[in-house]
């Protein structure tokens, strides 16, 4: 008998041609068209025809791979985002943003630019770096200093969004033009924030997104970054390995906090036929793909019941990492969506207009309200 399962939240990973990074080479991959508007938009559409949740894209300051046989280069995360803002309604996007070499200013004016493109659908994946050659870029700081302090500097980040978000009102802007008032500069404030890594006084040149909080999320594999989450996040992307170890992972995070697991997916219309698939890819590779989450092979029948059970450890969903775009993508919205909802565990309709109604997260007031 199935445990049971209500509410499941899904989410869809996108990057590049797929999560293995032979995925490219596949028959249906359009590696040609990977830095093109028009891909990304058709990607994010397919993904909202599934009616998911949202999707997360990748994104970094390093090329992915230093071998010429693999997808090397990626557009800004946050502006293809933007890009397809307009053309979808319903499904939330979520850039990924590098909190350690960023000015949480200039990216709190970004996110709340897309809650408004998005008319509410807006959030952020934070993620730090440790990598010395992504400080090389900068020259800010030696490399040195990355071996200390990354998640601190990522928690103070978050903070200053946030604030940075509050510092308007709701009801700031006026906009009477028989008065001539279109602010009242009393519901404008100074977040004068003093940290360890930021000192921002405030306030942001941007009005309070149209959610108040964009949804923030992290991909956390262990205790430090789950504190994080724990503290910052409205979501948290996990990796356990399975149901046992993801219930430990769900006692670990605070319950306030979504808690999606990460899978990498890949689907067929048999077990041998997924498992061959990615054998190939491995073969053209020259390696045996693995990641830092499970990797899944199968039918959409067998991740559904995999999903289910999982998800009866505590999880609030789940975030699939698909191995080879458009392939496993198309199986996630045209298989695996409509197995979850025979199942009774998925939606069949948008219930809500916003990704913090989706997620079942309330619309916070401004930290300065009355103040």
């Amino acid at each position: 008998m199935e445990p049971v399962v209500t509410n499941m939240h899904l989410a869809v990973a996108l990057d590049g041609a797929g999560w293995h990074p032979a995925a490219w080479r596949e028959p249906r991959a359009r590696p040609e068209e990977l830095l093109t508007g028009q891909y990304w938009a058709g990607l994010i559409t397919e993904a909202e025809r599934g009616l998911l949740d949202f999707v997360t894209l990748e994104d970094g300051f390093s090329v992915q791979s230093t071998r010429a046989d693999q997808v090397r280069g990626r557009l800004d995360a946050v502006l293809v985002a933007a890009r397809v803002a307009p053309l979808t309604r319903h499904i939330g996007l979520v850039p990924t943003v590098v909190a350690t070499h960023t000015e949480p200013f200039h990216i709190s004016k970004a996110i709340a630019t897309l809650d408004y493109a998005s008319s509410g659908r807006a959030g952020v994946r934070v993620r730090v770096s440790a990598s010395p050659a992504d400080a090389a870029l900068f020259g800010r700081r030696s490399p040195d200093s990355l071996t200390s302090g990354l998640l601190g500097e990522a928690a103070d980040y978050i903070e200053v969004l946030r604030r940075l978000w509050d510092s308007w009102e709701d009801d700031a802007e006026i906009r009477n033009a028989a008065t001539g008032r279109f602010v009242d500069r009393t519901r404008l404030h100074y977040i004068d924030f003093e940290g360890a890594y930021f000192s921002v006084r405030g306030p942001s040149i941007t009005p309070r997104p149209p959610q108040g909080q964009p949804v923030v999320a992290a991909l956390a594999h262990a205790g430090p970054v789950y504190d994080l989450v724990s503290s910052s996040a409205d979501i948290g992307f996990v990796t356990p390995r399975d149901a046992s170890h993801a219930c430990d992972i769900v006692a670990a995070i605070d319950p306030r906090v979504r808690v999606l697991a990460d899978l990498v997916v890949y689907l067929g219309p048999s077990p041998d036929a997924a498992a061959e698939r990615k054998a190939r890819m491995d073969e053209r590779a020259g390696y045996v793909y693995t990641g830092d989450a499970t990797v899944f092979t199968g039918t959409a029948a067998q991740l559904g019941g995999l999903l289910i059970e999982w998800q009866s450890a505590g999880l609030a969903g789940f975030r699939l990492r698909p191995g080879a775009i458009p392939d496993d993508l198309t199986a996630i919205t045209g298989e695996l969506v409509p197995e979850l909802q025979r199942r009774g565990v998925f939606r069949t309709q948008y219930e809500a207009a916003t990704l913090r109604g989706l997620l079942g997260l309330s619309r916070p007031a401004s930290r300065y309200a009355g103040v």
